[in-house]
């Protein structure tokens, strides 16, 4: 893969082309092809998450469980996952045009594929199809982006990149509950269609001549092997362990165990293959191994809080879908205005600090959530949501470039690619994790809730005396209980979750300081 990463990153011998294609755009052009790419990479990063209010919907039309209705999230995820750390070398065989163009188009198709699906095995199998080709965009259009912009403007071009990263997980939740509530949940899918047509042809006109150098590498055919086979295992177990109660169960184990060896293995030949499909020798820089653990941990615990609290709102507090996501949008407010302040800051500040406060900012935001009840009104959900949007921009791009400006030059597509599989293999880890964790929470604060209650008999007794039988005023009783229990299950994962915010936190001074200068706008 290290050797693959010439065409993907515009290292040492494509130097001059990057410099030549980058005069080749500016004015109207460069603008219009920004925005494009930038399209590009929005609405794949939004599918991680409008259907994450839609699971409902999804589930009922497709006449399954709510559970079984969330694997349309974890398979797109997990398929990205697996395509992402690919790029470098997929960059370098085919060119980075050629395998954008291919990737978005492929990622129209299985979009329209998930939107006419009949039954929940085929929407699974096109949901893999489009997390395998919105994977490799990811990286695809940082590349395209570093190209076309001169070299003093990169920290620019990343900014933009940033607020596609930040904004769509907040504008898919309003998105796909404004779909499901009033059009059919098919469409949370179609709509991608005349996007990607549109990105699609301009990006046929705009990049035309465009030409990057390929490299005839061989396929690592066993590394990809044991990639798909040890990722598939974990996530799978991760899916269906809270339903089969983890380790009490012999498939659990079996997963495991599979996930386990198979990553023992992975890591083993990947280390000693020449042409390997994911480098994993980059983790010898202390920058990008501190960098991209924080990452990983930063971006789980932040994502796993996206489709928690839409899923309370709506079970718990009786929020339509639509309004769960409004009550998630104003993250991106902040957000989006923080995000052109943060290059302009790196020029003068450690880009440690700025993460550092980025991601202890989001941990205090956690910690507001812990104050939350079933008597929280929208501004009280909101607010959280509005200020924690600087904690987000200070932590993608900051972080990103620590790791980045970490490694060799020849390494940096390799690095980009396993730095964006740790970031969205984290998200859906962490969604998995923290689903469970609120599940179980729920239960045990219901039961403590039952145990501490007094006088029962004699609350249905009065309810009784009011006219209420005696299995309707029981239910009632029983709601009530376990709407807060739901909400104590909340306020706990919050906690848990600022902790987990503050460990990442201070995880990032364990990497050098960037050299001022020195990658730090070109890095990514």
């Amino acid at each position: 893969m290290a050797g693959a990463a010439t065409p993907a990153s515009g290292g040492r011998p494509a130097a001059g082309a990057a410099q030549d294609m980058a005069g080749s755009f500016s004015g109207a052009k460069l603008a219009i092809t920004a925005f494009v790419l930038a399209m590009a990479n929005f609405v794949v990063v939004l599918d991680m998450t409008i259907a994450n209010v839609s699971v409902p919907h999804i589930a009922g039309g497709l006449a399954v469980s709510t559970e079984s209705g969330t694997w349309v999230i974890t398979t797109y995820a997990v398929a990205e996952a697996i395509c992402v750390p690919l790029t470098g070398w997929l960059a370098g065989r085919f060119g980075v045009v050629r395998m954008f163009l291919a990737s978005i188009l492929g990622f129209g198709i299985f979009s329209a594929l998930c939107g006419i699906a009949g039954n929940l095995e085929m929407l699974l199998l096109f949901r893999l199809g489009q997390g395998f080709c919105g994977g490799p965009l990811m990286p695809l259009s940082q590349t395209l982006l570093l190209k076309i912009f001169p070299r003093e403007m990169h920290p620019k071009a990343m900014a933009m990149w940033a607020m596609t990263v930040v904004v769509a997980p907040i504008a898919g939740p309003i998105l796909g509950g404004y779909i499901s509530d009033n059009w059919d949940w098919r469409w949370i899918f179609l709509i991608n269609v005349p996007i990607v047509i549109a990105v699609f042809m301009s990006l046929l006109v705009l990049l035309r001549g465009v030409t990057s150098p390929l490299r005839r590498l061989p396929i690592d055919i066993v590394g990809l092997a044991l990639l798909i086979v040890w990722v598939g295992a974990f996530q799978t177990m991760l899916d269906l362990g809270h339903d089969r109660d983890w380790f009490h169960n012999t498939t659990i184990c079996v997963l495991g165990c599979v996930a386990a060896v198979f990553f023992a293995i992975f890591v083993i030949w990947e280390l000693t293959e020449e042409h390997p499909i994911v480098d994993l020798a980059v983790f010898r820089h202390r920058g990008f191994s501190a960098s991209t653990f924080a990452l990983a941990l930063a971006f789980a615990t932040y994502f796993s809080a996206v489709v928690i609290v839409p899923q309370w709102l709506q079970a718990g507090m009786g929020y339509t879908a639509t309004w769960a996501g409004i009550a998630m949008a104003p993250a991106g407010v902040l957000a989006v205005i923080a995000s052109p302040i943060v290059p302009r800051l790196m020029q003068k500040t450690d880009p440690r600090l700025l993460v550092f406060l980025g991601v202890s900012w989001l941990a205090f935001c956690a910690f507001l959530r812990s104050f939350w009840s079933t008597d929280s009104t929208l501004w009280e959900i909101a607010f959280p949501q509005l200020i924690q949007g600087v904690g987000v921009a200070f932590m993608i791009v900051p972080l990103t470039t620590i790791g980045l400006a970490s490694v060799d030059p020849e390494e940096t597509a390799s690095a980009a690619g396993i730095s964006n599989f740790g970031r969205t293999l984290a998200g859906a880890i962490g969604t998995s994790v923290v689903t469970t964790m609120w599940s179980d929470l729920g239960r045990s604060d219901g039961a403590d809730l039952v145990a501490s209650m007094n006088n029962v008999e004699g609350l249905i007794a009065r309810l009784q005396s009011q006219g209420m039988p005696f299995d309707t005023a029981r239910a009632a009783i029983n709601q009530i209980v376990t709407l807060q229990a739901q909400a104590q299950a909340t306020v706990h994962v919050a906690t848990i979750s600022a902790i987990a915010l503050l460990v990442a936190a201070f995880a990032i001074w364990f990497a050098p300081r960037p050299k001022r200068g020195t990658k730090a706008a070109s890095g990514h």
